[in-house]
């Protein structure tokens, strides 16, 4: 498999902001089937699976991250010393980095494997990224906490170790292992907005000039460049943080050889539910 380019986009492109092109691929044959959008049927039965008890979980999540964010926060700046600069900017771009390699990998894992009907995981987790194929433009009208519930919800755990470090830690041993703690948290920062960007990469009208900018930049998840990730079958640009992963394990074929693998080990075909829930007419 060649490494896709901005013009695989322009010819193959199924993304939000072309839904006439709405075919699907399924083996050798090329079916006609809805495959863009809200009116899709997988996609209303996928949106109707978004539950009072999921929204409740997430609410708590995000207040829960962003209190234990605040409080971490405080304690690296009232610890913070300015000869440390140079440590800082490097612990932010390696956060980046690592957030958007573990945005592969966690988007990667929930297209391929698994299917809606796994208890709890299958629900709450894998459910919106079945959607997300089918009805693209479906997270652009998710509020901040759908949006983001679940990405706050993973820093909890080292956020929560983090602050009991700071509160029961001696200086010593606070300035020993500031700049992992920095490193830890700015990763913490990125994760819990991956999704936010995501977000923006598909949002195409209103956004504020400054997230244009940055995805401009290639600083966040640029719109053109995921749109590459919304070629059917969906096998290829998994980084959503802001996407410098994507080409680099593109060209090497990092998830093909890991989808070969585990195939190889397992007997278990990629993306058939995802392919499944596409197919639904009714």
């Amino acid at each position: 498999m060649g490494v896709k380019t901005d013009s695989d986009i322009i010819q193959n492109s199924m993304a939000e902001d072309d839904p006439n092109d709405n075919s699907i691929q399924f083996s050798d044959v090329r079916e006609r089937k809805p495959r863009w959008g809200p009116e899709h049927a997988g996609a209303k039965e996928l949106a109707s699976k978004y539950t009072k008890g999921k929204r409740f979980q997430e609410t708590v999540c995000v207040i829960l991250s962003l209190s234990l964010l605040a409080i971490n926060l405080f304690f690296l700046i009232y610890y913070f010393d300015y000869r440390v600069w140079p440590m800082i900017l490097l612990c932010a771009l390696l956060g980046i980095v690592t957030a958007d390699f573990a945005s592969g990998v966690v988007h990667w894992g929930a297209d391929t494997w698994g299917t809606v009907e796994i208890p709890i995981i299958g629900s709450g987790f894998i459910r919106p990224f079945r959607e997300h194929h089918i009805d693209p433009t479906a997270i652009t009208r998710h509020d901040f906490i759908e949006t983001n519930g679940d990405n706050f919800a993973v820093i909890i755990p080292f956020m929560a170790n983090m602050a009991y470090q700071f509160v029961t830690g001696t200086t010593e041993q606070i300035a020993a292992d500031y700049n992992w703690k920095m490193y830890l948290f700015l990763l913490a920062v990125f994760v819990s907005m991956t999704n936010q960007c995501h977000k923006w990469s598909h949002t195409y009208f209103g956004l504020p000039w400054y997230i244009t900018m940055l995805q401009d930049a290639h600083i966040i998840l640029p719109r053109k460049h995921h749109r590459i990730h919304h070629v059917s079958p969906h096998e290829t640009y998994y980084c959503i943080t802001t996407g410098w992963l994507n080409y680099p394990l593109e060209a090497i074929g990092f998830w093909p050889r890991c989808e070969a693998l585990i195939t190889q080990l397992t007997g278990s075909k990629p993306r058939s539910d995802d392919m499944a829930w596409a197919s639904k007419s009714h």
